[in-house]
Formats: structure tokens, sequence, C-alpha cells
């Protein structure tokens, strides 16, 4: 991830140029929404100007011959200034959603293209409120702070010239608290940053603590874990109302501290004001002139102190959205003359001199060689951890090695499109995740534009059609939240139809069928001994038995093949794989004697 300095305690300007320069999209939007920022700055300031006019041309003199044009000019003037405010608000709620969609879309975005290992060092709760929360607080900020920042600036700009035209020594008396409130600014925006980092850090704990505790609703209950999560909930919470208590107060103390001061502005300029008046240094007009532009300077004050302590609650989340937005990609496509063609898979598969961490330094696999041809099927075996499903996630490209390469019909992967590989493969997981909708939809996934006949014949082949077609609504039955409507086996049987469907060159199982009830198992698994006939297959097991057919079986122990050959090879060198498989056929054999005896019975 691209480091972004949260220590510091001021509103930090990389940041926001950084975003600015993000939403230069948008440039001429904002240059849209500025100019009706400035109209409507010019029109709040001619209101008092005509006022003065009236007041010293008409009002004094006790002629009221021409106040009826001075109510045609108000009229015209606040009909300008409806119509501007309408135009302007209905333009900063549009680019203000513009802002949000842009966010949230890159953000999704980038989260498709990022590697495993971004996903194994980050958490989902983090993610969510990224995506979330803080685009949302963002949007609300840099929209309306832009019509409030122009206005106020406009504003404070073109009354501090009029008042400097009109009479400079009031003008300076009214302007003198101007540097006190700077001195204030300087003071509170360290105290907010550190609040509002705080906030946004515990918004995301509880984002997350939401997300364990909707995923794993199931294992809370079976663990009886209800009090403990609600118990940590409230800590979190607790927390939570805390800092945002802290932060609200300096926000709550730092505005009427900015208002009591620019009231001290509007006293002075009162009292001197009238001296200057009873002295005929100016006129009745020009004090009342003086008084409202500095009830009305202050005003867009007041408003640039509230933008200033929103930046300041938002550049925590700035930093956390730009910090996503600006992860490095771990796995880029090279462009070369290669992998801008888009050859068809052959199927073979080479490691050569492999190797791979997770952890820098902490091999998983270290000069690992492995050919398999095409259209072979490689039965993976070993105990947990000893690098099975590495090596898979591998030959996926679901990670690169850190050392050595992989090649595809002789190519190193790397100077192929990842989406050239990923649309050739075919992935089954131990743990099948389906996705909101169908059973339909969910099958598609595996190829968008396949046909209802297409879906049903791939639900065909893995025997799926019987057990949806015992549906209610087939085919159109909705599978639930991650599939949870549906039996694991159920989903099993699903995910490989969504796995078959596309007819990819190579295939990978990954303990695919261990979810599966015995009877199901024997009804696939011959299905599935057609599906990988003539295409390349990796298979990782649990269960010995589903494996026997494989073209070569490789026993992984620590990152390494122990034993290679096939299943009769092995059997007879009575190995470690003769081990494995003679200790599973006697334990699977004592579970069916112990399930005829309770038939029994």
């Amino acid at each position: 991830m691209k480091e972004i300095n949260e220590t510091k305690l001021k509103v930090d300007q990389k940041i926001w140029r950084e975003m600015f320069r993000y939403f230069s999209v948008y440039k001429k939007d904002f240059m849209i929404l500025c100019a009706f920022m400035v109209t409507l700055a010019g029109l709040d300031i001619s209101f008092p100007l005509l006022t003065q006019y009236a007041i010293d041309k008409y009002v004094v003199p006790k002629d009221l011959s021409g106040l009826r044009s001075i109510g045609i000019a108000y009229a015209l003037l606040s009909l300008l200034l409806g119509t501007v405010v309408l135009l302007f608000i209905r333009y900063a709620g549009k680019i203000e959603m513009g802002l949000l969609y842009k966010m949230r879309k890159d953000s999704f975005e980038k989260l498709q293209r990022l590697s495993f290992s971004y996903y194994d060092k980050n958490a989902v709760g983090w993610m969510i409120s990224r995506v979330t929360s803080d685009t949302q607080k963002i949007s609300e900020t840099v929209a309306w702070g832009v019509v409030d920042l122009v206005w106020g600036l406009t504003m404070m700009f073109g009354i501090s010239i009029v008042m400097l035209l009109m009479n400079w020594k009031l003008a300076l008396i009214t302007l003198i608290t101007i540097p006190v409130l700077a001195a204030i600014s300087v003071f509170f925006e360290k105290k907010m940053l550190l609040s509002y980092r705080s906030v946004r850090k515990n918004n995301s704990k509880i984002t997350g603590l939401f997300n364990d505790g909707i995923a794993g609703a199931k294992t809370t209950k079976t663990l009886v874990r209800e009090e403990l999560n609600i118990e940590e909930f409230k800590e979190s919470t607790h927390e939570m109302r805390k800092v945002s208590v802290r932060a609200a107060t300096l926000s709550a103390g730092y505005l009427p501290l900015t208002l009591f001061i620019s009231a001290i502005g509007t006293v002075l300029t009162l009292n001197y004001g009238s001296i200057f008046l009873v002295n005929d240094i100016i006129t009745y007009g020009t004090l009342v002139l003086f008084i409202t532009y500095a009830r009305q300077f202050f005003d867009p004050v007041l408003e640039l102190a509230r933008i200033y302590a929103e930046m300041i609650g938002a550049q925590a989340a700035a930093e956390r959205v730009m910090g996503l937005l600006n992860e490095a990609e771990e796995i880029q496509d090279e462009v070369s003359e290669i992998s801008k063609t888009e050859d068809k898979i052959t199927g073979s598969i080479t490691f050569e001199n492999v190797g791979f961490w997770y952890k820098e330094g902490e091999y998983i696999l270290k000069n690992f060689n492995l050919d398999v041809k095409a259209g072979e099927t490689i039965a993976l075996v070993g105990e947990t951890g000893s690098g099975k499903s590495t090596i898979v996630n591998l030959a996926c490209r679901f990670y690169e090695p850190t050392e050595g390469r992989i090649l595809i019909d002789g190519i190193d992967y790397k100077e192929r499109t990842q989406h050239w590989l990923h649309s050739n493969i075919g992935y089954v997981l131990q743990a099948p995740h389906l996705f909101s909708g169908t059973i339909r939809e969910n099958i598609r996934y595996g190829k968008l534009d396949a046909t209802d006949e297409e879906i049903i014949e791939a639900a065909k082949v893995v025997h799926a059609d019987d057990f949806i077609m015992r549906l209610e609504k087939g085919y159109d039955t909705e599978v639930g939240e991650g599939g949870g409507l549906l039996s694991t086996g159920e989903k099993q049987l699903v995910s490989f139809a969504r796995a078959i469907i596309g007819k990819p060159r190579i295939f990978f199982l990954d303990e695919a069928t261990s979810s599966i009830d015995t009877e199901s198992e024997a009804k696939i698994q011959k299905a599935i001994e057609e599906v990988l006939n003539r295409r390349t297959s990796f298979l990782v097991a649990h269960r010995l038995s589903t494996i026997r057919n494989a073209d070569r079986i490789l026993v992984i122990s620590d990152g390494e093949i122990i034993e290679e050959g096939s299943h009769s090879e092995l059997i007879r060198k009575r190995g470690h794989y003769y081990e494995l498989y003679t200790s599973q056929f006697i334990e699977e054999a004592g579970m069916d004697i112990l399930k005829e005896k309770k038939a029994v019975v």
C-alpha cells in the first residue's frame, strides 16, 4: 500500500491535492459550480449596497420618489438569487453523487484486481468501511465544501474590497479579529484531526464486527458465543461513542468560539462606526452597510471554520480511500507481443525452480520442479500445510512465484494476461461459495453468455439436475446469502456445474468432494473422470479413494515431492502413500461396519 503519513496533525495539502487530481474528471463541473457560487456571493454583496444607496439617497433626505425602483431592483435581485441557489444545490448534489459513484466504482474494481495476498492481510470490515462510509464522507465534504469555500472566500474578498473603498480605517477595525480566528484554528486542528482519525478507525472495527457476526452466525451459535460477541461489540461501540463525543465536543467548542469572536468584530464595528457617524466621517447608509457587512463577513468565516473542521474529519477517510486506490497490484499483466495474442491453451504446465513464501524468508516451496503434460491428471496428497493448495494457487496465478517461473504451454505465464489464463481454468473449492441469486444465475457465472440448454447440460453432467428439478422453482430457486438455502453437497454440485460450463482446458479441484456425502461422491466421481478426460487437471484430495485413477500422484511434504507415481506403483512401493492409503482404508472400513451395525439395531 502506498504509505500515507497518518501522524500529520493538520490539513494535509498533499492528500487533498491528490484527491482533487483524482477528481479532475469533474473539473468542468466544479468550474460551473464555482461560477454559481461567485455569482451568489456577488448578489449577497449587492443587497447591502442597494440598502446603503436607498438610505442615503431617499430615506435620510425623506424623498420617497425612488423607493419603488429600489423595491423593483430588490425583487429582481431576489428572483435571480433564488434561481442561482436552486441551480447550485442541484449541481452540487449531482457532483456529490458523481464523486461517490466514481470512488465506489474504482474501489470495487481495485478490489477485483488485487491478488489473494491483499485479502490475506486486510480484514473484510476494513475494506467495507472504505467503500461505504469513507467514500460517503469524502463526497459530501468535497462537493459541499467547494460550494461553501468558493462562496465564503468570494464574500470575504468582495466585502473587504468594498469596505476598504468606503472607509479603510473602519474596515481595518472590522477585520481586526481575523488573526485571532486564524490562531484558534491552528490550535484546534491538531486535536480535531486526532479525534476524527480515531472515529474512522473505530468505525472500521465496528463494521468488521458486524461482518463477522453476520457471516459467522452459525458458528457463534454452535460455540455459544452470543454473550461474548455482545460484550466485544459493547466495548467497541463504547469506544466509538467516546471518541465521537470527543470529536463532536471539539467541533462544538471550535464553532461557538469563532462565533463569539466574530460577534466582537461586529460590536467594534458598531462602536467605532457610531463615532465616525457622529463626527460626520461616514453617512447613516455607510454605517448600516458596515454593520451588515460585519455580520455577513463573519458568516463565511464561520462557514470556513466549519469546512476546516469537516476537512480534518474527512482527511482521515481520504487517507484510507486513496491508500486503497493506490494499493500496488502484486500481480500485473506485462504488455508484450505474446500478451496481445489469445492462443488457445493446450494445457502443459511446468514449474521451474519455483520458490514461494507468504511471509518473506519463510519458504512454503523452494526449488520446486514439476512438469505436467497436457491432458494429464495430477493428484496432490499430503498433510495439512504441506504446500498442496499453494501449488494449485500458483498454477492458477492467484499468487506468483517469489523465485523461479511457471510455464503454460512452454511460455512464462507472466507474459500472458491473467484473463487469458483464468478464462481457461475451472476451479472448485472445498468450501463452495455461491452468490446471492438463483441456481441458474450461479451456474451461468462460469459462462456469462451460456444458454439455458447449456446450463441444464452442465448440471446433468455433474448430477445436479436431479436435486434441482425436485425444488419447487427448479433452476430459478434462490440460493440465499452464500448459498445458505442449499445443503453443502448441493452447493458443491452447483459449483461443479459452474466450473465445467465454460469447458476450460485446465481443472483444479481442491478437496472438492470432501464436503459431499459418499453417495453423492460416487455419483459425480464418474462424471468428474469424464469431464477431466483429455484436460489437464490438479486434484488436491483428502479422500484417497477419489484419486486412484490419476495419471500421477504426488506426495507433498514441506513443499517437496517425496513420492511420485500412479496409485498401483505407489502401493507397490509401500512407502508414505501406502501408509496413508491403508490407514484411511481401514478407518473408512471401520466406519462402514459401524453404520451397518446401527442399521441392524
